[in-house]
């Protein structure tokens, strides 16, 4: 690649000094950025494929259904292809798959009875007939049947006859209809016993579970845990389920942990990573608190050993008491003391586990359930310290929703659960609160399922909790204004390094909000984007990359965003563009990252002619290569030059251009 690019400078038509600046530039950015050429508006999944299900035979080739996903294995040169929704498939959740021979197409249907068809070079063709016909009956397609060039889906009300060659479904039959098909070709499963000793030995990479409820991004890696439960819900749960993501690969933690413990590990909900040891992690869930030292099980913190209490419901019974001791919420302070939510326990239910492992309880009445005397609240989560040092946590709760905030200095613990906006509109009624957050603005933001509100920084500083919601003027002609994401159940909201508000609900899909509020810069759902689910649990978000990950209740993916943290200052250290250089093929945005906040960024060329200019997305600036006319550049080198808050200015850095 450097070669050619060379040979390509050596053609640029001017003078000898850019040509040597532009050669001697060259090498390092080939070196320092291309592990760094993620795109702006790029997606990827993180799906698992470790669970076998179905192996399809197709010449030099075999297909594989694992883990309700698909990849493909090449006999003959040991490749392997992952397929999603980034590559071209339809759909998530694959139900079933079966080989073609004579189409030379893989029949793939999804549990929602899309339908796909897939070539061995990669090329797929949606069906999506069955998919989006309203028929009476279970559509479910439990087996498909190959005769020739058809397929025969066989679905809960009946049989669907697809012509594979032709990509189309050719009839369908109801069980009472006259030519309903009676004696069709056995299903063939003698593929997955031939290969599965083979498949068995593939690594096609991903987490080993699709379980995603909570999630955290610590010093490089995302820390994911796998629960489902959070209270009033009696049921087997998922197995006790800690991913970790490093950027490159997946690490699961021990899930044995019940022959350790005696009692049963089971939907761990929420996570933290301690400041002062980055290898020391805290967990909590149903049966309660467990540490985690180098991926290590360290303790275990329960009714018996801590103050810790069962759920008061299942008190007086020995196994339940243990399966029950409710720990939805966690979060470490600066000095790696961390504080423990203990939801449903008799008068304890806000607690701190001190560095040298002391414990401290905190009564507060203000915790205990409004219906039940000295019980506490039903679903304490969402645990974070703001900017100022307050514990902020909810009570996700029809029963009795609330907002908490604790003065940890003062040991005053403040409550809100009158949700009336600053227009005197009631959401009292049937209100659940999913998660809290800070703005970059010190603003603190709620997710709830009837809308997002806030409490603004100047009412915090004197403990005065108004709520209010942001008005989105209609620009219409009119004074009317409607209320940001009123009306959606919103399940998580997380804010990037630009200040914008990274909304997941349930059943919409995922919203960025401008960091002013009045913008929608953003609505990907499954049916606009390669989004894999419309019902997001959790957001988190890779500040250094702009990486923003989504937790599904059909597993995880991300998209690359255009906004990073930002650097308190900017020096030609810490401020780089990439790609770079940019080459004659490329037609992306050119990303310039590690800029201030907010700052003042001039795309200028070497005669100091004016490009493009804008402000930075927390510490990002993107370039779509053109100039203010909407002209693609010339080759050369552009240099960036940015300017602060307080009005210094400078190059950070430059951008060499080949076409």
């Amino acid at each position: 690649m450097e070669l050619k690019v060379l040979k390509k400078i050596k053609e640029i038509k001017t003078n000898a000094v850019l040509v040597k600046r532009l050669i001697v530039f060259l090498p390092l950015y080939l070196f320092i950025f291309l592990p760094l050429s993620a795109q702006i508006g790029s997606w990827r999944n993180y799906l698992s494929y470790a669970e076998v299900q179905q192996i399809q035979a197709a010449g030099d080739n075999i297909f594989v259904m694992a883990s309700n996903s698909l990849y493909q294995y090449n006999l003959k040169d040991q490749s392997i292809v992952t397929f999603d929704k980034t590559n071209g498939m339809s759909d998530v959740d694959i139900k079933q798959i079966r080989w073609c021979k004579q189409a030379k197409r893989l029949v793939v249907v999804y549990s929602n009875s899309n339908i796909d068809l897939i070539e061995t070079n990669g090329n797929i063709i949606n069906i999506s007939d069955l998919y989006t016909k309203s028929i009476i009956g279970d559509k479910t397609v439990s087996s498909i049947r190959i005769d020739g060039v058809y397929a025969y889906l066989i679905c809960g009300f009946g049989i669907v006859k697809l012509n594979v060659q032709r990509a189309e479904i050719a009839d369908s039959y109801t069980k009472n209809h006259p030519d309903y098909p009676t004696s069709l070709p056995a299903e063939d499963n003698s593929d997955y016993d031939k290969y599965i000793d083979v498949v068995k030995t593939l690594q096609p990479g991903g987490p080993k579970y699709n379980w995603f409820y909570e999630s955290k991004f610590v010093n490089g890696k995302l820390y994911t845990t796998g629960g489902q439960f959070l209270s009033g819900i009696v049921g087997m749960g998922h197995p006790g389920t800690i991913q970790v993501f490093d950027g490159n690969n997946w690490t699961l933690y021990p899930q044995d942990i019940n022959n350790t413990t005696g009692f049963r590990y089971v939907d761990i909900n929420c996570i933290d990573v301690d400041p002062t040891d980055p290898t020391h992690i805290a967990v909590g869930g149903r049966s309660g608190l467990y540490e985690f030292k180098n991926g290590i099980l360290k303790a275990y913190h329960y009714k018996d050993n801590s103050p810790l209490r069962p759920a008061w419901n299942h008190t007086n019974n020995e196994e339940h008491e243990n399966s029950y001791t409710l720990v939805h919420g966690i979060k470490y302070d600066s000095e790696g003391n961390l504080w423990v939510l203990n939801s449903q326990a008799k008068d304890i239910n806000l607690l701190q586990l001190t560095k040298d492992g002391q414990w401290k309880k905190f009564t507060k009445t203000e915790l205990y359930n409004k219906n039940k005397k000295d019980i506490g609240c039903e679903g304490l989560r969402s645990a974070f310290i703001d900017s100022r040092g307050l514990l902020w946590f909810v009570n996700t709760s029809w029963d009795a929703p609330a907002v908490f905030c604790y003065d940890i200095w003062m040991d005053t613990l403040y409550k809100y659960d009158s949700f009336i906006n600053q227009d005197g509109v009631s959401y009292n009624t049937n209100a659940l609160i999913y998660d809290i957050t800070e703005d970059k603005r010190g603003n603190i933001w709620i997710a709830t399922n009837k809308a997002i509100f806030y409490f603004s920084k100047e009412d915090i500083e004197n403990f005065n909790f108004n709520l209010y919601q942001e008005k989105i003027p209609r620009n219409d002609g009119t004074d009317y204004a409607d209320y940001l994401l009123t009306g959606l159940s919103s399940r998580c909201i997380k804010v990037d390094g630009g200040g914008r508000k990274w909304v997941g609900t349930e059943g919409n899909g995922l919203f960025l909000i401008s960091e002013d509020n009045m913008t929608q810069v953003h609505h990907f759902t499954t049916s606009n984007s390669p989004l894999i689910s419309d019902n997001i649990l959790d957001v988190s978000i890779n500040g250094t990359t702009g990486e923003v990950f989504i937790l599904t209740d059909k597993g995880l993916c991300s998209y690359m965003s255009n906004a990073t943290t930002p650097n308190e200052e900017m020096t030609t250290d810490n401020v780089w563009a990439y790609p770079n250089p940019v080459t004659p093929d490329y037609t992306g945005l050119i990303t310039i990252t590690g800029l201030s906040y907010d700052a003042d960024v001039k795309i200028l060329s070497t005669n100091g002619a004016l490009m493009a200019e804008g402000r930075s997305n927390g510490g990002t600036f993107t370039w779509d290569g053109c100039d203010r006319n909407g002209n693609r550049v010339a080759s050369g080198i552009y240099m960036v030059v940015t300017a602060t808050s307080n009005g210094d200015k400078g190059t950070v850095c430059k951008i060499a251009i080949v076409r």
